[in-house]
């Protein structure tokens, strides 16, 4: 398939299968964990990698190649590798970039695990981190040291929904000889393309909107060949935090419907939101559609759309927000976001809530603040369903 001369929505349909002798017209799960070999030394030449070709489901499958395949061509990369969940996949650029001694500079707004990482396990190895603001270009400057190895941001973040201005920070990551990583979960390639302003790496949780029906877990890297040889498919090979092959077709099929429901997303968000702001009991709404947003210029030029979640906070604090969330009797009470089904949770006390109160204080994660992954049903029952929560 000459790739080239095809947009995205075509790409994500048809890239990444190459037909097997039985001419099937959907993509086949290869359940297997090993291959056979047709003599010796193929099978010397293949874990020498002198000649191409599978050679143990651990770090080759056909199904997971042809998501990987897919994905790259999505975000304008030249290779991507999938693993087991997101989280995974973050553990692998520190494990494949990162040496005791380094230094990394990550957004103080990034997922409660993700801080956990760089701070409880990169740095039992002698790592050091340090978090800036993701929207302050001098501090992300200022923090910058001889030794730091990669900046790390999320955008839009999670869940303020504060946005990064990319293409400046890959601007001071490059000036001081660093990669620039970003986490493009909230947005996919349907909405945003960090490569094509300056990013190195992309880091997905295919479990979000990748997938969008809430079934599976996994992770992909997207980035350079260099980058993905070097130093990420090494430590796959030899780590093992690997994607089923399962897993990768179901997230196939995800990205087959991937923009048409981001754009669904996008719009029943952005209509919750100006109805949010009119509700008597909402204190502040984030969602970077609106005008007063502090990124919403810059949100226009990243993003084809304003994402599909959004956050807001209610006047009476912790219990208010909770009162609000019990309310509820179709919206899901779950962390998870990017799915059909709409879901409701309260980031202090589950997604950052192994945060210190002090580092979730600096994230502007205050105990009123209530997230909404805004899913595919009708809008007008998602804000029935919010109405007696807010209203009594």
């Amino acid at each position: 398939m000459e790739t080239k001369k095809y947009l995205d929505e075509t790409l994500a349909i048809r890239a990444g299968h190459n037909r097997t002798q039985e001419d099937e017209h959907s993509i086949p799960i290869f359940t297997t964990s090993s291959y056979v070999f047709k003599s010796a030394q193929e099978a010397a030449l293949r874990f020498t990698g002198q000649q191409p070709g599978n050679i143990y489901s651990r770090f080759t499958n056909p199904t997971v190649n042809a998501f990987q395949q897919r994905l790259a061509l999505m975000e304008n990369g030249e290779r991507c590798l999938a693993f087991a969940s997101g989280m995974a996949a973050i553990m692998a650029v520190g494990m494949g970039l990162l040496k005791a001694g380094d230094h990394a500079v990550v957004s103080r707004s990034v997922f409660g695990n993700t801080v956990l990482m760089f701070q409880n396990y990169f740095g039992k190895f002698g790592v050091t981190t340090d978090f800036v603001d993701l929207t302050d270009l001098s501090a992300w400057e200022a923090a910058i040291k001889p030794n730091t190895r990669f900046l790390f941001l999320e955008t839009p973040s999670n869940p303020l929904i504060e946005i990064a201005d990319i293409s400046k920070i890959a601007d001071i990551a490059h000036r001081n000889n660093c990669l620039l990583v970003v986490d493009n979960c909230f947005c996919t390639p349907a909405l945003q393309k960090p490569l094509d302003m300056g990013a190195d790496i992309i880091v997905h949780s295919a479990t979000k909107y990748i997938d969008g029906h809430g079934r599976c877990v996994g992770g992909a890297i997207v980035a350079s060949d260099e980058i993905i040889e070097k130093s990420i498919y090494p430590y796959l090979r030899t780590g093992g935090a690997t994607m089923s092959p399962f897993n990768a077709w179901v997230f196939l099929s995800g990205l087959e419907t991937l923009s048409i429901r981001m754009k669904a997303h996008c719009d029943s968000a952005f209509e919750l939101a100006k109805w949010l702001e009119q509700q008597e009991s909402v204190e502040k709404v984030h969602y970077p559609g609106l005008p007063h947003h502090a990124q919403h210029e810059l949100a226009k030029q990243q993003q084809k759309h304003f994402g599909g979640i959004v956050s807001f906070e209610l006047k009476g604090g912790q219990a208010k927000a909770w009162s609000l969330i019990d309310s509820t009797q179709l919206i899901s009470i779950t962390a998870n976001l990017g799915d059909v089904k709409s879901t409701i949770t309260h980031p202090a006390t589950t997604t950052h809530g192994r945060l210190s109160p002090e580092a979730r204080q600096a994230a502007g994660i205050r105990d009123s603040l209530v997230r909404i992954s805004v899913g595919l049903e009708n809008i007008e029952d998602i804000k029935n369903d919010l109405l007696l929560g807010l209203t009594s």
